[in-house]
């Protein structure tokens, strides 16, 4: 059946009803644009007009009250940013201790110390097998004060018994001094005649060898006093130290001080046959390759198979074990002395004050007290008995980290460093990474394959962040100290328990160099590192903490800081780059004017009347000046990817601004004039405050941002810089 056809009104009528809909839909997509458009411009609206979110969160508002605190406002900070920035921060930092802290960095290993100490005394932390729990026994067996004062000397009284007695304190019982050698070596960690470990080759730092040195001796060497004290009453300080070891180990006063005259006439000779570091550097002989067997002819007294075997037992030797000598004329003097030495009982007198004097530490406040008494007279300080016992935390934790390092630093980790800060810490990390990359296209003195070499190297850089990657394994770690037994009520035992698991430990090295364990920090310290040996730079957790660090603060504080010294670090695998044998088609000159320009800049500076070695602290110099701007420019590329940043609560400062005051605020701190002597003779680096003034002095990005003048002490016409 056919329809009907349509007519002109039908037709007409559904054709309006589209005309309708349509109009509708497209009434409903202006409205829709309208509101979108409206957000993005109210959006727009209220970052230029209302600004970045404050941050108003705990951390954020004592980061602002720490650095408004130690800023001097009254200082013009185109004069002197370091006063400036850190002006007040002494008068706010006096403590009524023994530790006194005279840095930001002290004061953040401080906190992180107390988090380790309230761990330790928190309870449970584990099984009784669990390592956790040796270490917390470990540490409370060495708070127990009450039973150490009550056993006294006698522990050791009984040790030394064992190892064939004392003429000081009793009978001696007459035997070949090279086995009472061994003995001290193996179980107790003590090395009178040299100091013998496990360390890199230098020809491959991929492996480690047995190293042989000079001891590490208590009496500083003649050598450091000739400026200022008279070195026989030096002497005579270190002859009282001894005789008040001998007298609280039982000795009598006459027999005593023969004895012990006679022990110290042998560590002086001893000293003397040390050769001076310069000297070894000059004759390339920090690193001299022999065998067990070569080292018996050149140093015969010494039985060096058997000894080498007791301390590095279980480890298997023989008389072709590659050995690196750093010292073959201290070895043979000390060789000749032995031999040639005409009381032999001297040598057993002067082997059990080197034991004693290792063991102290475990033993009563009379030890402690005689032990902080002969620094006190060394350095000239004055150092209440009070004050040493109410630090005795520290001590504690100090030895506690000293056998338990790794088990602690995962305690720590725990705490103070989530999987949240750590990734940040790597994204940042990866800037500054790519910054250099990008920054080392501008090195004019470097040749196009010297560029592309370092290149390569700063992306094979291995960058361990917050701690070494095993240190969650504490199953592992549970098996390692299966058969140490830890006591609660007897310190004593512990120690020398754990001297002889260490001793082991480190000999194992041997076989497995463990590198991801080979830290030279702990995870809470405050100071990172460059490893030559495994090319990596390695940044504790324990810097990644306020004033620092944290995930809540602006950009520019945690790239003024931590972004400082991950860019500093990073610097540090490129020194091989500066000397002409490792560059021969570098741009020599160029490179000269850089370095004779930051050597000269740093000579000019003067502190406290002291001057600078500018060619000493040159490397260092060089890493600050070129690691600042390299964390600056990280910080504008991190900048254009992140728009969205808080701002701290403190009106009129920018975060360019901040950036360069979170850099100032980590160098904040003060040296005493004999601290600042002693710093400048032996620190690469340039004391805080000039590291402050030379690498603001070299940075245009700062005097650009904080308006300093041309020629204004901040803002010199000469600016120096190598990277």
């Amino acid at each position: 059946m056919r329809s009907s056809p349509q007519t002109y009104e039908e037709a007409s009528g559904r054709d309006s009803k589209r005309r309708c809909r349509r109009g509708k839909i497209l009434l409903l997509l202006a409205v829709l644009f309208s509101a979108v458009l409206g957000l993005v411009l109210l959006i727009f609206f209220t970052a230029f007009t209302c600004g970045p979110e404050t941050c108003n969160t705990a951390e954020c508002l004592a980061l602002v009250t720490k650095l408004l605190a130690a800023r001097n406002g009254t200082v013009d900070p185109c004069d002197d940013f370091f006063s400036y920035t850190c002006g007040n921060w002494e008068a706010n930092h006096t403590q009524g201790t023994n530790v006194p802290l005279a840095n930001v960095f002290d004061v953040l290993l401080e906190e992180n110390q107390l988090i380790v100490k309230r761990l330790l005394e928190e309870q449970p932390l584990g099984t009784n097998s669990s390592v956790k729990e040796k270490a917390r026994r470990f540490y409370s067996s060495c708070m127990n004060t009450e039973r150490i004062e009550a056993q006294g000397a006698q522990p050791l009284k009984e040790l030394i018994n064992e190892v064939g007695g004392w003429s000081i304190t009793g009978s001696w019982r007459e035997r070949d001094f090279n086995l009472t050698l061994q003995r001290l070596m193996k179980r107790y960690n003590t090395f009178p005649f040299f100091k013998a470990y496990v360390g890199p080759s230098s020809s491959d730092p991929s492996t480690n060898i047995i190293q042989i040195d000079h001891p590490e001796f208590e009496l500083p060497p003649e050598s450091h006093f000739k400026k200022t004290a008279n070195y026989p009453d030096v002497l005579r300080v270190y002859l009282s130290y001894l005789m008040k070891l001998a007298t609280l180990m039982g000795g009598q006063m006459g027999v005593t001080s023969s004895y012990v005259s006679l022990a110290l006439s042998f560590i002086s000779n001893l000293q003397k046959a040390v050769t001076p570091l310069e000297e070894r550097q000059e004759r390339r002989m920090l690193f001299y390759r022999t065998t067990i067997g070569k080292l018996q002819e050149e140093a015969p007294a010494i039985d060096w198979l058997a000894g080498l075997q007791a301390a590095f037992h279980p480890v298997r030797l023989n008389a072709s074990q590659p050995i690196a000598v750093h010292d073959m004329d201290y070895l043979r003097g000390m060789s000749h002395l032995i031999g040639e030495w005409p009381k032999r009982d001297s040598l057993q007198i002067y082997m059990i004050l080197c034991l004693v004097g290792n063991m102290s530490p475990a033993l009563d406040r009379r030890f402690q007290e005689a032990r902080q008494e002969l620094a006190d007279k060394l350095t000239g300080k004055t150092t209440e008995p009070e004050m040493v016992r109410n630090e005795r935390w520290r001590k504690c934790l100090s030895e506690t980290s000293t056998f338990f390092g790794p088990v602690l630093g995962e305690m720590i980790v725990r705490e103070i460093f989530p999987q949240k800060a750590k990734d940040l810490a790597e994204q940042m990390f990866s800037e500054i990474r790519d910054a250099i990359h990008s920054q080392l296209d501008q090195v004019e003195w470097m040749d196009s394959q010297s560029r592309q070499e370092a290149k390569e190297k700063v992306y094979g850089v291995r960058v361990e962040i917050g701690y070494p990657e095993s240190i969650h394994q504490t199953e592992g770690m549970d098996h390692e100290y299966q058969e140490v037994e830890i006591l609660e009520d007897s310190f004593f035992h512990n120690v020398v328990v754990c001297l002889t698991f260490l001793r082991k430990r480190f000999s194992q090295r041997l076989v497995t160099p463990r590198l991801q364990d080979n830290w030279e920090v702990v995870p809470w310290s405050a100071h990172s590192y460059y490893s030559l040996r495994r090319h990596a730079v390695v940044f504790p957790a324990g810097m990644f903490r306020p004033p620092f660090f944290h995930p809540e603060f602006p950009s520019a504080m945690n790239f003024g800081a931590m972004g400082f010294f991950m860019a500093h670090e990073l610097l540090h695998s490129f020194y091989d780059y500066v000397w002409p044998e490792t560059c021969s088609n570098c741009d020599m000159q160029a490179l000269a004017q850089g370095t004779d320009c930051l050597v000269k800049q740093y000579e000019r500076y003067s502190l406290k009347g002291q001057h600078i070695n500018g060619s000493f602290t040159l490397l260092e110099n060089a890493a600050d000046t070129g690691g600042l701007a390299i964390a600056y420019q990280a910080y504008k590329n991190w900048l254009a990817k992140h728009r969205w940043v808080k701002d701290l609560p403190w009106p009129g400062v920018s975060h360019h601004q901040l950036f360069f005051i979170s850099f100032a605020h980590a160098m904040c701190g003060h040296q005493s004039l004999e601290r600042l002597q002693s710093f400048l003779r032996s620190d690469p680096h340039s004391p805080p405050p000039l590291r402050v003034l030379g690498s603001l002095s070299n940075s245009q990005d700062f005097s650009m941002h904080f308006h300093c003048p041309s020629a204004s002490p901040m803002n010199p016409a000469l600016k120096c810089r190598i990277w």
